[in-house]
């Protein structure tokens, strides 16, 4: 079954018959004697099998004049996990879009980005999504829209702007059509308002999710300056298009459940229209779109990695929320401890990072964008003068369009333009890709934390059988190496 136009009716029925949540957001189920739509999961009883169609996404189901089901609200599920498998097409304008791309750069912008004319760019993603990119984008809107009114106290015509829309009449005109009730009926179903200026977002993430342990792995890595974490929480500062922000994230283990959950994410922002590409990047950072159970029944089979993946189950690949940002960070890190590359970043920072205010203490800049450091003379950074140079180099490729790490262009051609960089061999190209490009099957067989576990676990193996979720077994592999998140240092 793929996110695609092509969906197996009969499997699809099947899922819906049992109610599996590990299809949520991968097809939408479009009930017609009622008019609605409903993930797989939603506990109404099942319709009967000739009254429903089956849409690859929300934007499918509302072209063919359907609402979102009120009680399941289909449109808050994490998105399909199969986007990042297949990499393909539309899986990559999906990403772009979700970022917001379509309301900033328009259709044209977004079928640069991928490679195409928009003209056929149009029909590639009707036939596979079976909706234009502009519907794509109007339900994105839609649904940032319905979580904004529903969780935070801005006014309805704030939420109409930050969600996207170009009018507030817009903003109505689409919620009373999407969901069949008006932005002020949505608001009276809100879950809770935040406080002291802060917006706060419910972030779907499938279950389980081993949040303890992506926050162990974010707090190893942190940049002074530009990240900072306790136990039990995470936050930094973030480079939007409009301006900065920064979010705070809770990160605890949330065990397996009858249905998606969420990770609570509290943001500040400069200008408001970045709402939307905000979440987007930190569900990135989250490793949102993961179908944990998948991946963990097929790793969990296997005779070496098999204990590894039943002790932390939901593990998650980290992501980021800027691929210029963990390509560079990545560079810094060549060749040296976590410990060194953290220093040495900071340090970076400091000197070259744009300074911000922000009500987390210990944020104090973002981290310094490729065209800032591609004007930086190598001999002044704090590294040996060949990786000062390939840093350089790679900021130089970063900024000018040579490299770019956005998830719209095809990830082989990113591999490939990474390794014409002096100084980028396969480890750092590969790395990238998994962070960067959210590559789920990435494997770094010469790193040396990988081979000293796999050597305690008995030696060489077949990775090529932990395809398509390589990356995650990298994980399970440095899992047992992570420390655990420290408490802060008192004054």
């Amino acid at each position: 079954m793929t996110p695609t136009g092509h969906l197996d009716t009969g499997a699809c029925y099947r899922a819906v018959q049992s109610r599996d949540r590990r299809f949520d957001g991968v097809f939408y189920t479009a009930v017609r004697t009622t008019g609605i739509y409903c993930r797989p999961s939603c506990p109404a009883r099942t319709p009967a099998e000739q009254n429903v169609s089956f849409h690859a996404t929300a934007a499918s189901a509302h072209a063919a004049g359907y609402r979102a089901c009120k009680r399941c609200l289909p449109d808050a599920t994490p998105g399909s996990p199969e986007w990042d498998v297949a990499a393909d097409v539309a899986g990559r304008a999906m990403r772009l879009i979700a970022d917001g791309l379509v309301d900033r750069e328009g259709v044209e912008g977004l079928a640069r980005r991928v490679g195409y004319t928009s003209r056929h760019l149009g029909r590639l993603l009707t036939q596979e999504l079976g909706a234009t990119p502009l519907s794509l984008a109007r339900a994105r809107r839609a649904q940032s829209a319905r979580v904004l009114i529903e969780t935070t106290d801005l006014p309805l015509t704030d939420v109409a702007f930050a969600a996207g829309f170009a009018s507030v009449r817009q903003f109505n005109e689409t919620l009373r059509e999407v969901y069949a009730a008006s932005p002020s009926d949505l608001r009276g179903r809100r879950a809770g308002v935040p406080s002291g200026g802060a917006m706060a977002m419910r972030l779907p993430v499938r279950t389980p999710f081993a949040g303890r342990r992506l926050l162990d792995f974010l707090a190893y890595h942190l940049v002074p300056g530009v990240e900072v974490a306790a136990p039990g929480w995470y936050a930094r500062t973030l480079d939007l298009p409009h301006g900065p922000g920064t979010v705070q994230l809770e990160l605890t283990d949330i065990p397996a459940g009858p249905g998606t959950s969420s990770v609570r994410a509290e943001f500040w922002l400069d200008d408001l229209r970045d709402t939307a590409a905000a979440g987007e990047r930190v569900r990135r950072l989250l490793d949102a779109d993961c179908d944990p159970l998948a991946v963990d029944e097929h790793l969990g089979a296997d005779p070496v990695l098999g204990e590894l993946v039943r002790a932390t189950p939901g593990l998650r690949v980290p992501g980021q929320v800027d691929g210029d940002e963990t390509a560079v960070r990545t560079v810094i890190g060549q060749q040296v401890s976590v410990t060194g590359a953290r220093t040495v970043a900071g340090r970076i920072v400091a000197a070259h990072g744009r300074p911000v205010d922000s009500p987390v203490a210990g944020l104090t800049h973002l981290f310094p964008d490729a065209r800032t450091l591609a004007g930086v003379d190598p001999e002044t950074l704090p590294m040996p003068r060949a990786r000062g140079r390939a840093l350089v180099g790679l900021a130089s490729a970063l900024a000018d369009g040579r490299v770019v790490l956005d998830r719209g262009p095809d990830r082989d051609d990113v591999r490939r333009s990474l390794m014409d960089l002096p100084g980028i061999g396969a480890w750092t190209a590969d790395y990238v890709a998994m962070r960067a490009l959210g590559h789920p099957d990435v494997f770094l067989p010469t790193d040396l934390a990988v081979r000293k576990v796999l050597a305690g676990l008995g030696g060489s193996v077949d990775t090529e059988r932990w395809r398509p979720w390589r990356s995650y077994a990298l994980m399970h592999l440095w899992n047992p190496l992570m420390p655990d998140t420290p408490a802060p240092e008192e004054n």
